[in-house]
């Protein structure tokens, strides 16, 4: 019952579409096939980079692509494969901590690239997990990048 009630506010808290599906991986991680719609679409960081963020990848324009290999909404990361044409990290694999931002308008969330170059998912995963309580100073001792939507 906790787990369910847990399930849906964070549902709503992210915007869930119905189209998305979620798995119970197990009793501490969520697992689902498509990217939270707060997440979807483009963006702009603060620092002018843009992004476009579909369900099986993040692009960081112009020329960095990450393939998404798992969405979890349960502890807000995505484990993502490097595209072996990346100047950085080619064929590696990433974690992608995020977090919604509060009072940070225009910016609705945030996101740390966590690990960027791990040789394997699983060391990706297993990784330094940035601070999300604090997006200042949470992401290896730097701020997360906060993300705005545009058109």
């Amino acid at each position: 019952m906790k787990i369910t009630i847990y399930i849906f506010l964070l549902a709503l808290a992210l915007k869930v579409e119905k189209k998305e599906s979620i798995k119970q991986v197990d009793s501490t991680r969520l697992m689902v096939d498509s990217v939270p719609s707060l997440l979807a679409g483009k963006f702009m960081d603060d620092y002018g980079i843009n992004y476009t963020i579909k369900d099986s990848v993040w692009i960081q324009h112009p020329q960095s692509r990450y393939h998404i290999l798992k969405w979890n909404y349960a502890q807000q990361y995505i484990i993502a494969k490097n595209d072996s044409a990346n100047t950085s990290g080619a064929g590696l694999f990433t974690r992608i901590d995020y977090t919604v931002l509060a009072n940070m308008e225009p910016y609705q969330w945030g996101f740390c690239l966590s690990v960027y170059d791990a040789k394997s998912e699983s060391l990706a995963e297993g990784g330094y997990r940035a601070d999300k309580k604090n997006p200042r100073t949470g992401c290896n001792g730097f701020p997360f990048s906060r993300m705005k939507r545009i058109k």
